[in-house]
């Protein structure tokens, strides 16, 4: 019989990162209740050999190749789900713990059967004292995809709130909801994938809860970052193509048809000026990915995205 909880953590040229999470884990959360799987992602700084002789207890998956975030987390949660799991805490390898999370989480989804996904308050690593991902909104008539970052109030923090989308920077997922629900679009490759796979489980019926009460802290976007800063700035040009990219596939399928002028409207204003930014700081790379991202966004067909037999 396995735990209940399996913790799945996608590793990709961070060993330190994902060993330091792996011990605050160990550290804070009763492991009785949970199995951690590293899925490594094809990294190439020896990571995996690493990761093994360091924690020889736990469960590794070696991808080969980067995958991305969809697929390669999508190979851990096909693990869980084949070895009987009952749920799957998806978290990002340069985060920290400092309270039990899995006991709480996993507590919270035995006690609200109708949740599929929860996800906890998620602090900024530099400044514990601001949320850096709360609960997940989408407003369908500006089409702007958002979290709250507000902090709970006193009395508010033993309650948790109805959410429209959760990050999967962390989330507990019920695998009996991801069997009928279906895992992450791997054509998302990274960036939107938690949104297109949160509005999918919606649309079967379930619930997605934020629970202010349970906190961790994230440093956000470690391996998209480079070491020392360049001509085109700390953050690779490739992400602006995936995050441009994937928003408008979300858009398109979610989002509200009479609102599309409102969309263009908005998004056009905010697409220009990066481009301009991005021009006049000499940022060509990200230019360049930004403009393909749009264009994919726009014009990719929708059954390439989301096939007809998924």
């Amino acid at each position: 019989m396995p735990k209940p909880v399996a913790v799945i953590l996608l590793n990709w040229n961070t060993p330190v990162y994902t060993a330091n999470c792996i011990t605050s884990l160990k550290r804070y959360c009763d492991e009785r209740l949970f199995d951690i799987i590293i899925a490594d992602n094809g990294s190439t700084d020896g990571s995996l050999t690493l990761l093994q002789t360091q924690f020889p207890d736990l469960i590794y998956i070696d991808n080969h190749e980067n995958l991305g975030f969809a697929e390669g987390n999508n190979r851990g949660l096909n693990y869980s789900i084949d070895k009987g799991y009952t749920y799957s805490l998806l978290i990002n390898t340069d985060t920290l713990v400092d309270e039990d999370i899995v006991t709480k989480l996993s507590t919270h989804l035995n006690n609200y059967p109708e949740a599929a996904a929860v996800q906890p308050a998620i602090y900024w690593m530099h400044d514990r004292a601001k949320i850096w991902n709360g609960k997940g909104g989408f407003n369908r008539v500006l089409g702007l995809i958002y979290s709250e970052r507000k902090l709970p109030a006193q009395n508010d923090t033993d309650t948790f709130k109805a959410a429209q989308w959760v990050t999967g920077c962390c989330m507990l997922t019920r695998n009996s909801a991801l069997i009928k629900c279906g895992l992450f679009n791997p054509k998302f490759f990274l960036y939107y994938e938690d949104v297109d796979l949160s509005f999918m489980i919606r649309e079967m019926g379930y619930e997605l809860h934020y629970l202010p009460s349970c906190k961790m802290y994230h440093e956000a976007g470690v391996s998209g970052k480079a070491e020392v800063k360049g001509k085109e700035g700390i953050l690779s040009p490739v992400i602006h193509y995936y995050v441009s990219r994937n928003r408008l596939w979300v858009l398109r399928k979610y989002g509200n048809k009479l609102c599309y002028p409102i969309y263009i409207i908005i998004s056009g204003f905010y697409y220009i000026s990066l481009l301009i930014y991005f021009k006049l700081r000499g940022r060509n790379k990200k230019a360049g990915y930004l403009i393909k991202g749009l264009k994919d966004g726009l014009f990719t067909p929708k059954n390439l995205i989301w096939p007809i037999n998924k």
